[in-house]
């Protein structure tokens, strides 16, 4: 049965506002760079990002998506740690598997669940059994849209199991066209406003949290005789971004922009910080290009 374009727009930004990923548009496709270059700590990050998703209409009104993200992380620190220390961290993956359903309860609410196996490692060696997590996503959603000043809502918990606190989060989400030409959206992980031409430019600001937590093979001695199993690190940014559409569906974008808060760290087994790599604030850049619906 061929599904309405409409309906999988909406249900795809419900889709990745719950996963709490770098994104709260509807992509199908996505290939992205970003890059945090030197800053005054000489700690320089970039990520390569490739994201696929695939929409069923399983029943009448019912949807089950079924894609996966790749990230591919270089981080260069200065000569903190020792030569192993820092070939260990220099580059790190994670790579999601997403597994959502979408089920219309009435007419003005839709549930949805979503289940995300996750690894996420430096893959020194072979697969290990900790570099592997599932998180799970819960919500509703809620999309006006014939009407003045549309709108959509989300509520909902997320589980992340690689999180260091290990309880169900709130996800609150909320988007309003307020204007023929502006848009603000509120919630985790972005918060921005949107000015929209008639000729297929975008300008935006937004603020971002940004992060990861990575499992790390043969763990990392420090001078202390502690032991690191793995780093996380957390940003908070605030950018200014522009996009443009070469058609309805494929655009390009440019983000920039500078950390506010910077904090990565190496945890141990109780997932306790035990060494700062980089509590220094710097730029930001991201560009790439998308298919949306």
């Amino acid at each position: 049965m061929k599904m309405d374009m409409r309906k999988r727009g909406s249900f795809f930004i419900l889709f990745f506002v719950l996963t709490i990923a770098v994104s709260q548009t509807p992509d199908i496709f996505r290939a992205e760079y970003m890059l945090m270059p030197k800053n005054d700590l000489d700690v320089k990050t970039s990520r390569i990002k490739l994201l696929v998703n695939a929409p069923i209409n399983v029943f009448k009104d019912d949807i089950l998506v079924i894609g996966a993200e790749y990230n591919q992380y270089d981080y260069e620190i200065p000569a903190i740690l020792t030569e192993d220390a820092q070939e260990a961290l220099a580059k790190f993956y994670v790579v999601d598997f997403n597994l959502g359903y979408v089920y219309k309860w009435n007419e003005e609410w839709r549930l949805i669940g979503l289940v995300t196996p996750r690894w996420a490692s430096n893959f020194t060696d072979e697969f290990d059994e900790r570099a592997f997590t599932v998180n799970a996503t819960a919500g509703v959603f809620q999309d006006k849209k014939n009407i003045e000043k549309p709108f959509r809502l989300v509520l909902g918990l997320s589980y992340n199991s690689s999180s260091p606190i290990r309880v169900p989060l709130p996800v609150i989400y909320y988007e309003k066209r307020f204007h023929e030409n502006w848009a603000y959206t509120l919630g985790v992980p972005k918060t921005g406003l949107k000015y929209i031409t008639k000729k297929n430019h975008f300008f935006q600001t937004e603020l971002i949290l940004d992060g990861y937590y990575v499992n790390i093979q043969n763990d990392i001695l420090l001078a202390d005789n502690s032991t690191s199993t793995d780093v996380s690190s957390t940003s908070f940014l605030i950018t200014l971004g522009y996009q443009y559409k070469f058609t309805k569906d494929v655009s390009f974008y440019l983000m920039g922009g500078h950390s506010i808060i910077q904090n990565g760290t190496l945890r141990d087994t109780d997932r306790n910080s035990i060494f700062t790599l980089n509590n220094e604030p710097g730029l930001y850049l991201r560009t790439g290009v998308r298919i949306g619906i």
